[in-house]
């Protein structure tokens, strides 16, 4: 393990688990290593999800922030969707029978029937510009997918994405929430208000994170 950790591997991929919002979430080589600054994301969720609420996380990765959710409120009904396959395999061990993943490109993945009914659509979506890439950590640009850290020449592609998609899934007064950087913040407002939501940013200076929320009109 440790000449594992000098050859330049993750330590979260070294012992197979990350700490995430005082879980400890499985995390196997090449998944995306759940970062201490979504920890506000999973808050944000959790305080703007109604009492028995239907939650779906979008590019859930390892399942950390609908794990986290979940945690905190076990009265939700939980759906996830990741297009990587062994991000899927650490969802559904670390959700196990508190919420349903399904492999598959974003929303195209989730059964139908929830269309028009998702209470809050959650997403760490990748949002790193292509071209910075090469500037990120080895422990990530090398080891962790592409998939999961490329969002574009802006790094805004992934996003336009979901926001376009999330109007058809949410129900009347629904919330989506997205992670993205400090700098990116006024683009993504004006993405999110584009496609018809109402949009505002949430942010921590300690966690240096920053969320857009939009919300689906009421009627």
């Amino acid at each position: 393990m440790v000449a594992s950790r000098v050859a330049g591997r993750p330590l979260e991929h070294v012992l197979g688990w990350a700490e995430f919002c005082g879980l400890r979430i499985a995390v196997d080589a090449g998944v995306f290593v759940p970062r201490r600054r979504t920890e506000f994301l999973v808050a944000q969720t959790v305080s703007l999800a109604p009492p028995r609420a239907i939650v779906v996380d979008i590019c859930c990765g390892s399942g950390a922030v609908g794990a986290a959710v979940l945690a905190a409120r076990p009265d939700i009904e939980l759906h996830a969707s990741d297009v990587d396959a062994a991000a899927v395999s650490c969802a559904r061990r670390n959700l196990g029978s508190g919420g349903q993943v399904y492999a598959g490109d974003l929303f195209d993945a989730l059964p139908p029937a929830l269309r028009g009914r998702v209470d809050v659509v959650v997403a760490n979506v990748p949002y790193v510009p292509t071209d910075e890439i090469e500037l990120m950590p080895p422990e990530a640009r090398v080891h962790e997918r592409r998939v999961a850290l490329d969002g574009g020449d802006d790094g805004l592609d992934v996003q336009r994405r979901v926001v376009a998609q999330a109007p058809r899934w949410l129900a009347p007064g629904g919330h989506l929430l997205i992670e993205t950087s400090e700098r990116q913040a006024p683009v993504s407002l004006e993405i999110f208000r584009s496609n018809g939501l109402t949009a505002r940013l949430a942010s921590s200076e300690e966690l240096d994170a920053t969320v857009v929320i939009g919300r689906a009109p009421l009627t």
